[in-house]
């Protein structure tokens, strides 16, 4: 199984960006403990992340090419903005999952609603980084 764990703008700053939503856990840290669950459970995994919109796009569009089995995305802010990003997300014919580590129901207003969320097959949100490890069991029980 080839899986592709896709991070939006500000997720690398995780652990240093308002620890107490967000926790002290870096982006390298999650990625690291991700590819021991990856190489007990047979999965290829990559990892992106940026910040900024049209290379999230791209990297949508080369999963897609290269024929990954499942993308798990986390688009940060963008989730409740970003229409191009939702579109990509319909283009590709490749299962979606979109992760939030925070609770975005619980916070301001602006953040309780996610226009790629529609796009997606399922959205995991407020479970913390473990959100990430179950889109990871919800492809492999497929």
């Amino acid at each position: 199984m080839k899986l592709c764990i896709i991070n939006g703008p500000n997720l690398n700053f995780l652990g240093i960006r308002e620890p107490e939503i967000y926790g002290y856990e870096t982006l390298q840290d999650i990625e690291k403990d991700l590819k021991i669950y990856a190489d007990k459970n047979d999965i290829e995994l990559t990892f992106f992340q940026s910040n900024h919109e049209g290379a999230i796009v791209d990297q949508l569009q080369k999963c897609h090419h290269e024929q990954f089995d499942g993308i798990i995305i986390n688009p940060g802010a963008l989730s409740h903005t970003s229409y191009v990003l939702a579109d990509a997300i319909k283009s590709i014919k490749i299962k979606v999952i979109e992760v939030h580590i925070s609770n975005i129901y619980k916070r301001e207003s602006f953040r309780a609603h996610s226009v790629t969320a529609a796009s997606s097959e399922g959205v995991i949100s407020g479970l913390g980084t473990k959100g990430y490890k179950l889109a990871m069991a919800y492809f492999t029980k497929l």
